[in-house]
């Protein structure tokens, strides 16, 4: 059975305003950020693409910006793993 999920997550701490993602069977199809360091939330976006969800979820969870004690990274570990629960 084919689980195609696209989610909507408001990111708290960071300077996105919004993560979208797209998930069909578990993995990332695509990942949008609206707002923050465009560069490098493209990066992290291209870089999840294809991937297992439960394979980025460790890997991004605990990156820091600066000072802040979350990322944008981070945010989208989160918004991943709240997509799980509600699975």
């Amino acid at each position: 059975m084919l689980i195609y999920m696209t989610i909507s997550y408001q990111p708290k701490g960071v300077c996105s305003r919004k993560i979208e993602a797209t998930i069909e069977d578990g993995i990332i199809k695509d990942v949008r950020f609206s707002g923050g360091c465009s560069g490098n939330t493209q990066g992290v976006a291209a870089l999840c693409k294809g991937r297992k969800v439960n394979e980025v979820i460790p890997l991004l969870q605990n990156i820091k910006c600066g000072f802040r004690g979350t990322s944008c990274p981070a945010q989208l570990a989160l918004a991943l793993k709240q997509a799980l629960s509600e699975e």
